[in-house]
């Protein structure tokens, strides 16, 4: 397996990941399907801030995707983002987010993030675990923010700080 930046010959692959994911799951709140020309954006604003967009593969399948995109607008919080991991079903279990994450959060420090922030739903207790095992730690529980599946539901903050907290970095980002 290796893990590398997502290209534009990628986008079909992450979309048959990604949807059904959508379709099917709380791992996400949001019901909108991606598109080819939504994946295709988010690679080009990745790379235009800087930011991951890292593809799991053995040989040429897919395997899992992970990227990040930042938290809040605004130059105060140009340190601080969020991210976004999926494994396809069929690698689940095999230490693939793991490994994506790892890389992830390289990628994120070497860009100048301080921290990583995930934003998961209270119902989606496996991705609250594997957060926590890997580092992040919760720091906040918003109740019944999201609505998906005609319910209202939780969304769990999970962050992990990447770089030395006494650090002072410039400020003008």
């Amino acid at each position: 397996m290796i893990i590398r930046g997502a290209t534009a010959a990628d986008i079909p692959q992450i979309i048959e990941i990604w949807n059904p994911v959508i379709r099917k799951s709380v791992a996400t709140f949001t019901t909108e399907e991606k598109t080819a020309a939504d994946i295709a954006k988010s690679l080009a604003d990745r790379a235009a801030m800087g930011h991951a967009f890292l593809v799991a593969c053995e040989g040429a399948q897919i395997l899992g995707f992970a990227t990040c995109f930042p938290f809040r607008g605004g130059p105060g919080y140009v340190y601080t983002l969020e991210h976004t991991v999926i494994v396809a079903p069929s690698a689940c279990g095999q230490g693939i987010g793991g490994f994506l994450m790892s890389a992830l959060e390289d990628a994120a420090r070497k860009a100048g993030a301080r921290h990583l922030i995930a934003a998961v739903s209270g119902e989606n207790t496996g991705a609250v675990s594997f957060h926590e095992t890997i580092g992040f730690r919760k720091v906040g529980h918003l109740p019944n923010v999201g609505r998906k599946f005609g319910r209202w539901m939780d969304l769990i903050l999970l962050q992990k700080t990447l770089t030395d907290p006494t650090d002072n970095q410039s400020e003008t980002g």
